[in-house]
């Protein structure tokens, strides 16, 4: 026949509305067909009487219906059983077993703690992969972002690509005596090849020799100095050597002097 409105479906699936049951004198616990909450959520009538939940009947485990006392033999079905409200469903993914999808959308409205974990997470907690492109994050809290193209975005409309806007090696360190780093970041090794001139090796080495350069010192009474490349062949992909020189105030040389404090920081694309 004809119809307004969506295309009806073609098929329609209805939770249980009743369960019939048949006593006989002596049993006392019947399986549910539906999963329910509560005692509450269900009407039961034996021999034409509405049971009281909780007192004439309860619920355990969500399917197992249990008489205080067994429904008598009478002929036939005397049990009657209507669900009012069926248990929420839930979802329990295998363990140790990937969770894949094609297609598709997760959200969630949770404001919540969305995965909480009483033992030790396995890592990545959470991983989208897509050739090249990755996102992972570890049960320590560290996110792995696994392309070169990633951006953020400013206070305008621009965008800046993450991992080229990040120093790839700094280290601060003091030029005196023996020399030695504060601290520092992908550097494995400090040199002193003479006074004010120093090499710094690199963790991971850079892609190629044409990285930046940036850095300032201090010396021991207080004078600043200049920063910048020892020669031309200072820079290379796995270190770079870099003197510090004090200007004359008098006559505008420079010195090569050691620094008390030292700063070098380097910019680039990493191999």
């Amino acid at each position: 026949m004809a119809y307004i409105g969506n295309t009806a479906s073609t098929r329609y699936v209805a939770n249980r509305a009743a369960s019939v049951y048949s006593g006989d004198g002596s049993t006392v616990a019947f399986t549910l067909e539906e999963a329910v909450g509560s005692d509450e959520d269900i009407l039961v009538s034996v021999d034409g009487v509405i049971q009281e939940p909780s007192v004439g009947y309860a619920v355990s485990s969500g399917t197992t219906l249990t008489f205080s006392a067994a429904p008598s033999s009478n002929s036939g079905n005397n049990i009657f059983v209507y669900y009012l409200s069926l248990a929420k469903g839930s979802v329990v993914h295998p363990s140790n077993v990937g969770l894949t999808a094609t297609t598709g959308v997760f959200s969630s409205t949770a404001q919540a703690t969305v995965l909480k974990g009483t033992t030790s997470l396995q890592s990545p907690l959470i991983e989208f992969t897509d050739g090249d492109d990755a996102i992972a994050i570890a049960d320590a809290g560290i996110i792995t972002i696994k392309n070169t193209s990633s951006v953020v975005q400013g206070e305008g409309s621009a965008t800046t690509i993450i991992a080229q806007g990040l120093s790839k090696c700094w280290v601060n360190f003091n030029g005196e005596g023996t020399i030695a780093a504060r601290d520092s970041f992908n550097m494995t090794s400090l040199t002193d090849n003479g006074s004010g001139d120093y090499t710094t090796t690199f963790a991971n080495d850079f892609g190629n020799a044409n990285y930046v350069f940036l850095g300032n010192s201090m010396d021991i009474n207080g004078r600043a100095h200049v920063t910048g490349a020892s020669n031309d062949t200072a820079y290379a992909t796995g270190s770079m050597r870099g003197i510090t020189a004090y200007v004359s105030g008098t006559n505008g040389e420079d010195t090569a002097n050691d620094g008390d404090i030292i700063n070098r920081a380097y910019f680039g694309d990493l191999a």
